[in-house]
């Protein structure tokens, strides 16, 4: 599987599916979530209510991962994780490992070829840049997924920086 980097929006990726660092409703929220949601339109989130209702009624678990339409984006699905929160006093990277594994793994399941990650829990679930970053790129590379391409869309410089860092080294 090839690794690609790109500067900016992941709304506007042509690739078959489009991961959304959702939180556990799957109802949109701020950040990418928002993003993908808006841009998405409506079919989005009557696939995230009916995915609640008939398979997660007390919300998607962090870590894992589950697929609906993408609604008007380029992609044909959307794979929604639930990043975990960073956490000085506990180690929950593990948790953000299986956002990705989890991801891949969906992706793989509906027949999607390419892929699109943002940096999951580095917004305002806090992760350290550069820890969301390895985890990101070690565990996307380990998986043996059988997709053409992972590409991960950063939408600044920094977080852009951070990825090539551990795509490049």
């Amino acid at each position: 599987m090839q690794l690609q980097l790109v500067l900016g929006d992941i709304t506007q990726q042509d690739v078959d599916a489009v991961v959304n660092a959702a939180n556990s409703s799957l109802m949109g929220g701020g950040g990418v979530d928002g993003a993908i949601h808006r841009r998405g339109g409506s079919a989005i989130l009557a696939a995230c209510r009916e995915v609640i209702a008939s398979t997660y009624p007390d919300g998607l678990p962090t870590g894992d991962a589950v697929a609906t339409t993408a609604g008007d984006l380029p992609a044909r699905w959307v794979i929604h994780t639930v990043g975990p929160v960073h956490a000085v006093r506990e180690d929950r990277s593990h948790l953000l490992a299986s956002c990705y594994r989890r991801s891949l793994e969906v992706a793989s399941e509906v027949g999607a070829r390419t892929v699109a990650f943002p940096a999951v829990s580095a917004g305002i679930y806090g992760w350290p840049l550069d820890d969301a970053a390895r985890i990101a790129v070690s565990t996307v590379r380990a998986a043996a997924s059988g997709l053409d391409e992972a590409r991960f869309v950063l939408f600044s410089q920094d977080v852009y920086d951070a990825f090539a860092l551990h795509v490049d080294g």
